[in-house]
């Protein structure tokens, strides 16, 4: 059986990093997208696998653009096709300066993943092969209080993946929605109150990899942060405001992408 082919962002750490790594062990060959270019180097000589790196950001299209090329030029069309690149960040609308950190967040959680995935769409069709993976989150499932331009984001991402999910079926392409809980990570690390069911990267990349195998259309993980979501689905407006009123808030942070 011919060796997998995976083309992660956000690739230099966290999930990203765990899922290049998971894929390694498997003897794929990977394509690894991200803008930190030392962590991104140090995780390709940690890789024991034919591995082509991109020093790149999601909202640069062009970029993008460029490293599908090369990408599809060095190695043929992927079987994985992974947007992992996000960023979380507390906002609150009141404060005028957070409008910055709701542009950048849609730009990178939204709209990079669509720079991901359009250059690789018409060879996928072409071949009527692969899976196109979006990591979106819980977190998108309702508005979190603190949290709106990342609940926004992600609720986008869960909506534009199912879209896109209906019109690539018919030309052969899976698209996997998955939604993670509370993964540790740098993301998470800023964080100051409980994470229920939290998961180590490594254990959350072999989980996703699977779903991923299985052609999942959309999972939850881990499967009780899956019950908890389709509570928060369930739930009346006026309860959820009800449940979310006292709920602790993301801190805000100075990310050096904004």
């Amino acid at each position: 059986m011919a060796a997998l082919k995976v083309f992660i962002t956000g690739a230099s750490s966290g999930i990203g990093q765990a899922l290049a790594q998971e894929y390694a062990s498997q003897g794929a060959t990977l394509g690894l997208v991200a803008r930190r270019e030392v962590l991104l180097k140090s995780l390709q000589t940690q890789l024991n696998t034919p591995c082509s790196i991109y020093v790149a950001d999601v909202r640069d299209e062009e970029a993008m653009q460029a490293a599908a090329k090369d990408f599809i030029s060095k190695y043929g069309v992927p079987d994985i096709v992974i947007a992992n690149a996000g960023v979380s960040a507390g906002t609150l609308t009141e404060n005028k300066a957070d409008t910055a950190t709701f542009r950048a967040l849609i730009d990178i959680n939204v709209i990079g993943m669509v720079n991901t995935f359009q250059p690789f769409t018409a060879a996928m069709k072409k071949a009527r092969q692969g899976s196109l993976v979006g990591i979106a989150s819980i977190a998108g499932v309702r508005g979190l209080p603190g949290a709106g331009a990342y609940s926004a984001s992600k609720a986008a991402a869960i909506a534009y993946l199912e879209s896109l999910r209906v019109e690539m079926s018919q030309d052969g392409v899976m698209v996997t929605t998955i939604a993670p809980g509370y993964i540790k990570t740098p993301m998470t690390d800023i964080n100051k109150y409980p994470m229920p069911f939290l998961m180590a990267p490594d254990v959350a990349a072999k989980k996703f990899a699977k779903a991923i195998k299985q052609k999942k259309r959309f999972i939850v993980i881990p499967w009780q942060m899956g019950w908890l979501a389709k509570l928060m689905r369930c739930l009346p407006p006026w309860l959820w405001d009800f449940a979310m009123k006292n709920a602790p808030h993301k801190a805000h942070a100075n990310w050096d992408w904004l």
